[in-house]
């Protein structure tokens, strides 16, 4: 490869394109300030006052108390007073602005995930239409680099939306439902990876099997006798491990967006077209976890002939195909549902007073305030926790796709996966040649030059590019297939649980 080539081009435009044009415009920015979001702005203290018929403090004077009592109400001087929990009040509306939101907490990492997972996305689009005419040789796709870069943030992101329910003393259910979560996920990751590869079409079995005979290849090249560099329980094990922390990490995302879904149907019921599209983003993700599933999806569609046709209804390239682009559409129109799901949560405002005038007694002005700016504040926080899954299970379909050697088109599947293999035994045929060729043709110019420091020089560049492609090959097209394959299923059935037992659980709570 180049040292410029069209890949590093591309990469390098990109960053420059990073540097330029995000400090003035940002997708993550526009979604939350130009999509017709508004806020609820909590009451001041002089309307509460009002409201309550209480009359306002005046400044102490002389040997005035800090504290005084009319009307059976106690005020200190701090300005805090009580109110009735039933009070009127009409909550105030305003546009959600750019300067709201970069105070809030999250929102510098919000930001970056978002407008960096889109420009990957632009990068990851003009690459699969240049290898498209242009086929890869012997060459690293550098746009998995940058699909590695977005599955990266977005775990890290969601991990520390994670740990902070350990981190404080208050959120003792928080974090006792996460580690349930994750213990739960962990049994049934288990449980999975038994499942015959003849109902759950994993391609583990493929993937271990052709990982570990390359492995025991190259370590048997390298003077090191071994059968496999691992047993197939202990990888196992620690997939199910692996999947048990991803489900832990996807419980709060899957529960708010259960509760988001469910408000958000409250809000829409005006209109059945939303409505509608509600629905079908939410039961999208199951329709992906059962494409998995061979016996009602694949042997369904690609093996079962109907009466009265010839053939099937669809070829298995083209049923591949079919998975790839459902995930983009799961994705595209989540994101474009995505103001309607954030307004459902801001709504979340109103909906408090309104839970509050239900209730007897008094609230300090400071809280009854908090119950209503919190939300707002809270803002970054719940868009990660609904964008991040979406961009973690795209990416993994991306990378899926390219390294597994499928598609878009549907048409030059068989193609594109002989091409991904021989790649590697071309590049291994070829290196190792051209080193004997080399010792060859330079033996005698070395006796006769006296350059053997040079011959070695080369030799020992050569034998270390052989060794790294050695290495490469170890990473076959089965074996991305099977594990990116897996990972892509287990976050899109993780995410649709999750959210199911939320949509219970609110189900079961408007009825009591």
């Amino acid at each position: 490869m180049a040292i410029l080539g069209a890949q590093m081009v591309l990469t390098l435009i990109m960053v420059s394109v990073i540097q330029k044009v995000n400090p003035h415009f940002s997708f993550a920015k526009w979604i939350l300030c130009s999509t017709g979001l508004y806020r609820y702005l909590h009451p001041s203290d002089d309307i509460l006052r009002a409201k309550a018929g209480i009359p306002k403090e005046k400044s102490s004077k002389g040997n005035h108390k800090n504290k005084y009592k009319q009307n059976g109400h106690v005020s200190a001087s701090n300005g805090q007073f009580h109110i009735p929990r039933n009070i009127d009040i009409q909550l105030e509306t305003v546009p959600v602005l750019t300067r709201d939101v970069v105070h809030l907490r999250y929102f510098a990492e919000y930001q970056w995930l978002v407008d960096f997972s889109v420009y990957a996305a632009i990068v990851y689009i003009i690459s699969e239409a240049y290898h498209y005419f242009f086929p890869l040789k012997n060459e690293f796709n550098l746009s998995m680099v940058w699909c590695s870069l977005v599955i990266f943030f977005a775990l890290k992101l969601l991990s520390a939306l994670t740990v902070l329910y350990f981190q404080s003393e208050e959120s003792i259910g928080e974090r006792s439902m996460v580690i349930v979560a994750c213990l739960v996920y962990l049994l049934i990751a288990m449980i999975v990876l038994i499942i015959d590869e003849s109902i759950l079409e994993t391609g583990l079995e493929d993937a271990y099997a052709s990982f570990n005979s390359s492995a025991a290849k190259f370590l048997s090249q390298q003077g090191l006798e071994s059968s496999g560099p691992a047993s197939k329980i202990v990888m196992k094990f620690f997939m199910a491990l692996g999947c048990g922390i991803l489900g832990s990490l996807f419980t709060f995302p899957g529960l708010r967006m259960a509760k988001m879904h469910w408000d958000s149907l409250k809000y829409c019921h005006d209109s059945k077209l939303k409505q509608i599209l509600l629905n079908i983003s939410f039961i999208l993700p199951f329709i992906l976890v059962i494409l998995w599933i061979r016996p009602i999806s694949r042997d369904y569609l690609t093996v079962r002939i109907f009466e009265g046709m010839e053939k099937p209804l669809l070829k298995p390239h083209i049923f591949e195909t079919l998975r790839l682009v459902l995930v983009i559409l799961v994705v595209v129109l989540r994101f474009a549902l995505m103001p309607i799901y954030l307004q459902s949560y801001l709504n979340l405002a109103c909906d408090r007073i309104t839970d509050l005038r239900k209730e007897a007694g008094r609230i300090t002005n400071i809280d009854f305030q908090k119950k209503v700016s919190s939300i707002f504040y809270y803002l970054c926080v719940v868009t990660l926790q609904f964008a991040a899954p979406l961009i973690l299970c795209l990416y993994l379909t991306l990378m899926y796709k390219s390294l597994g050697g499928f598609s878009w088109t549907g048409l030059l599947f068989n193609e594109s996966v002989v091409q991904n293999d021989s790649s590697f035994v071309e590049s291994e045929t070829n290196v190792r040649p051209t080193i004997a060729k080399i010792s060859e043709s330079d033996s005698f110019e070395i006796f006769e030059d006296q350059n053997l420091q040079d011959f070695n020089i080369l030799e020992s560049a050569q034998s270390l590019q052989a060794s790294i492609t050695d290495l490469k090959n170890v990473f076959t097209t089965e074996v991305y297939k099977g594990f990116l394959g897996f990972a892509t299923w287990w976050s899109y059935f993780t995410l649709f649980a999750t959210s199911s037992l939320g949509i219970l659980y609110q189900s079961y709570f408007s009825k009591t």
